[in-house]
């Protein structure tokens, strides 16, 4: 089987372009030969077609804002001789007014498409609603990772349910590094860690976990909170590191800022994989619920850390049966006793962490990518015609015509 995969694409920093990496290396190793025809469609964010050095996959640049390149793209896709293709959604990363240039691609695209939502908005505009709903609809299949994300298209944009696979996120399959060595090779100071990785800005929540740190120090004064990642290169764009400075400011004022340590670097998954491994506890403050996806809250759980975070929509489903703690939207006094709680009692912290990694098996990338492989390769069967005689098969054909028809009509 010959897949074109549609995304943003390492050396791009970018969570969609890790993730589509690491979903081709699982589903080549789940399908034979996948990888000998199989390429990539990768999206940039500037008119420069050689602004990332890319590998020997990537055999067609879209820019991002030019509507011709998806077409060209579409054409270039209809004439390889792939049987799927697989597109990465996010909005952010395709051109046009919410993303709408990759519509032109998906009309003028003549083989089967799976689509991986990363985002699912509770709450769209009209057009935000109208190019969710034609993706979808035009779709093979449609592929989510929670289950709240199955309702959410059901319930609000009308996506039969039968055409949506809940999927989780994949997360790396390395083997669990000695916590305490590979905190000295890190780095890290003694004493207890807490961590927080992902790119910068102010939807994080950051400084809810710096207000807590006083009541924390207080009972555990060997306690550091390591900031891992870069800011993000939009809010980088705009507003420089203002964001971080912010935070270093915050913590002065509260008398903590011996306590919080930035680490303003873009790491690869093993390094990460060892952070997560060798932190104690693991914190997501993000402010608000609309997060459906969190690729960092699944590479922590995949790692066995102890996970305490707000109840955003990913979270809340993730870190059930007691695999990670859970407190209130921007509350920085019940999240220090919660961590004080898990820092005062080592075997309800050791539970939490075993439960974490007992079910962060079950997410690694070899698992997750038998899942997509099987996705591909039962479509690619069904859209295949049934040898039964010629005129069945033109019966068939005729079928399949019209429909593909009405399709691109219901498109435009």
């Amino acid at each position: 089987m010959r897949i074109a995969y549609i995304s943003t694409c390492q050396p791009r920093k970018c969570g969609l372009a890790t993730f589509n990496e690491n979903l081709i290396q699982a589903v080549d190793h789940y399908i034979p030969f996948s990888s000998s025809g199989s390429f990539i469609v990768a999206l940039n964010d500037s008119e420069d077609k050689y602004q990332y050095d890319y590998d020997d996959r990537v055999k067609f640049v879209i820019s991002q804002e030019r509507v011709s390149d998806y077409l060209s793209a579409a054409s270039f896709i209809n004439s390889s001789g792939v049987e799927m293709c697989c597109i990465q959604h996010e909005f952010g990363i395709y051109g046009g007014s919410n993303g709408m240039h990759l519509l032109a691609l998906v009309r003028a695209l003549q083989v089967p498409y799976t689509i991986i939502f990363h985002t699912v908005l509770l709450s769209p505009n009209p057009e935000q609603f109208s190019i969710t709903k034609k993706l979808a609809d035009k779709a093979a299949k449609v592929v989510v990772m929670s289950r709240k994300a199955v309702r959410m298209l059901r319930d609000i944009y009308r996506i039969p349910t039968s055409r949506v696979q809940c999927i989780p996120h994949g997360v790396p399959d390395f083997e669990k590094p000695d916590a305490e060595l590979t905190k000295q090779r890190l780095g890290l100071p003694k004493g207890k860690t807490l961590l927080t990785f992902g790119l910068l800005g102010p939807s994080k929540g950051l400084e809810t976990t710096i207000q807590a740190l006083p009541e924390i120090c207080a009972k555990h004064p060997d306690t550091r909170y390591v900031i891992l990642g870069k800011t993000h290169p939009g809010i980088f764009k705009n507003s420089g590191e203002s964001y971080r400075e912010s935070l270093i400011r915050l913590a002065q004022q509260l008398g903590v800022e011996d306590h919080l340590v930035f680490i303003s670097n873009f790491v690869s998954e093993k390094e990460l994989h060892n952070y997560l491994s060798a932190c104690d506890i693991y914190v997501t403050p993000y402010p608000n619920e609309a997060q459906i996806t969190s690729g960092t809250l699944s590479y922590a759980v995949g790692a066995g850390a102890a996970v305490v975070s707000t109840p955003y929509w990913h979270a809340v489903e993730l870190l059930k049966n007691n695999r990670g703690m859970l407190f209130d939207f921007n509350d920085h006094q019940q999240l220090s006793v919660v961590i004080n709680r898990l820092l005062d009692n080592p075997t309800e912290w050791k539970k939490l962490k075993q439960n974490a990694f007992k079910y962060g098996c079950s997410l690694r990338w070899p698992k997750i990518g038998k899942q997509y492989g099987q996705l591909f390769k039962n479509h690619v069967k069904e859209e295949e015609a049934p040898l039964l005689s010629e005129s069945t098969l033109m019966q068939v054909k005729s079928s399949l015509s019209r429909t593909m028809t009405w399709n691109t009509l219901e498109l435009k």
